[in-house]
């Protein structure tokens, strides 16, 4: 069990890193990002645990990373206009 929770937080960590590394301009505060992907990872290994209620890791972590890349899309902003230009410019 606590190797699943372990191993999930850093898979959600790993995952909130990425995000903020390759998204920087879409993304909030770094310290968010990855306390958010942190709770993700956590959260989703134990709703996954709780679930399936057996010890398999492989299943539990992709149930922890869904969960966490989910958390991390609430945290997108919009990119813009995409190049439109308002009508009073």
């Amino acid at each position: 069990m606590l190797l699943e929770a372990l191993s999930s937080a850093i898979l959600g960590l790993a995952l909130a890193w990425a995000a903020a590394h390759r998204l920087p301009h879409r993304m909030p505060v770094r310290s968010l990002v990855l306390s958010t992907g942190a709770a993700g990872g956590l959260f989703g290994a134990f709703l996954t645990h709780s679930a399936l209620d057996f010890g398999n890791l492989l299943v539990i972590l992709v149930g922890a990373g869904v969960v966490s890349a989910a958390s991390l899309s609430l945290l997108v902003r919009p990119a813009g206009r995409l190049g439109r230009h308002s009508a009073t410019a």
